[in-house]
């Protein structure tokens, strides 16, 4: 997602939100502040309501980034590379790099959030209904009760790609062993649930039962177009099924010196090999990647002075694959780093390069053959 503004790390796992978050966030305090909280607590100040909003907001997203921490961890100890945690504007997601390895992993990673939440909606009803708080803690503690209990159920609906359609879809290739025929049911089942909530959203306002309804439509619109995105992320690997890196990768690319200046490299190779990224070879070891949009980000001026070793990409920063590694497990590692290109290395030798274009090519081929 783009606009995300980072907050930090929690396990090593990146944190922030997007910036679809920070209204929400307002309107939810808007609405608590002025509505329902004087109508659930009266006779407490205006400034005790804005406070008791604010609390609410900040202590339900840190329940949602707990949610979306509880997929990421078991993700991990799954095996699997967490590439961060977002907030936007209907929650939140946690980006988990390539496939489930088994019915079982993906039903456990669904799970969890879940769980997560149940907890905590759990906890906080639990105190709401058997402490005595003061009437302004009480209220916070109530809401947070039900909102978790609510992000529960919703999540649990069985519509691709919330939670619960998620572990329908791990429950059923677990039993029909087929992990295409699962994606397609699942992808059915949450587009259907979409249309429906888009339907009841725009029935709610058609008949004058409030516009406030209409986030039903939102939803369900929601629904929809991500259960396509899952269809055609499936849809791709079923057409890469099969193929290794081997099978995609460009041996021996041009590689660029590190002492080069960016006006010799210019003079040098760009003119005669015109490629869009460079491997950059120490004349020992491979020890970073050369975009030319970082050669294209510096001056001219400065050119004759800055040398290649200054605006590449250094190795730790780059993806690196094996060429044995299935093709559909490189992919979503390619498509999610902004260099979009990884390298193969074997015992300090470089092997070859891959780019998202040459697995694009690949999936075309395949495409074309059918």
């Amino acid at each position: 997602m783009r606009w995300v503004i980072p907050l930090g790390r929690i396990a090593g796992i990146p944190i922030g939100v997007n910036w679809t978050w920070l209204p929400i966030v307002a309107l939810v305090i808007a609405n608590y502040a002025s509505d329902v909280f004087p109508s659930q607590n009266p006779g407490l100040s205006g400034t005790t309501y804005l406070v008791m909003a604010a609390a609410l907001a900040l202590l339900f997203f840190a329940g949602l980034l707990l949610h979306e921490l509880g997929h990421a961890l078991v993700a991990k100890r799954q095996g699997m590379q967490i590439e961060g945690i977002t907030l936007w504007l209907l929650g939140g997601v946690a980006r988990i790099l390539g496939e489930f390895p088994s019915p079982g992993a993906e039903f456990r990673v669904a799970v969890a959030g879940p769980a997560v939440s149940f907890v905590i909606g759990a906890t906080f009803a639990a105190v709401a209904w058997l402490a005595p708080l003061p009437d302004a803690v009480d209220g916070v503690v109530v809401w947070m009760g039900i909102s978790n209990l609510f992000l529960l159920a919703f999540n649990l609906i069985p519509a691709y790609p919330l939670d619960g359609g998620r572990i329908l879809h791990a429950v059923l290739w677990r039993f029909q062993r087929d992990r295409g025929s699962a994606t397609r049911v699942s992808v059915g089942i949450g587009r259907g649930f979409g249309l429906v909530m888009i339907g009841l959203g725009v029935a709610a306002v058609a008949f004058g039962l409030g516009p406030g309804l209409v986030w039903l439509s939102v939803v369900g619109l929601f629904l929809v177009m991500a259960a396509g995105g899952e269809g055609r992320t499936e849809h791709v690997r079923e057409m890469l099924d099969g193929l290794t890196v081997a099978d995609v990768i460009e041996r021996d690319p041009v590689c660029v010196l590190p002492t080069l200046t960016l006006a010799e490299f210019f003079d040098a190779v760009v003119w005669s090999q015109r490629y869009t990224t460079y491997p950059v070879f120490d004349g020992e070891h491979v020890v970073g990647m050369l975009p030319f949009r970082n050669v294209a980000a510096v001056p001219r001026s400065r050119w004759e002075d800055t040398r290649i070793s200054e605006v590449m990409t250094p190795l730790e920063n780059v993806v690196l694959l094996d060429e044995q590694e299935a093709l559909t497990e490189a992919v979503g590692r390619l498509a999610a780093d902004p260099l979009q290109r990884g390298l193969v290395i074997e015992d300090d030798r470089l092997v070859g390069l891959v780019s998202v274009s040459d697995v694009a090519r690949a999936f075309e081929r395949r495409a074309r053959g059918m």
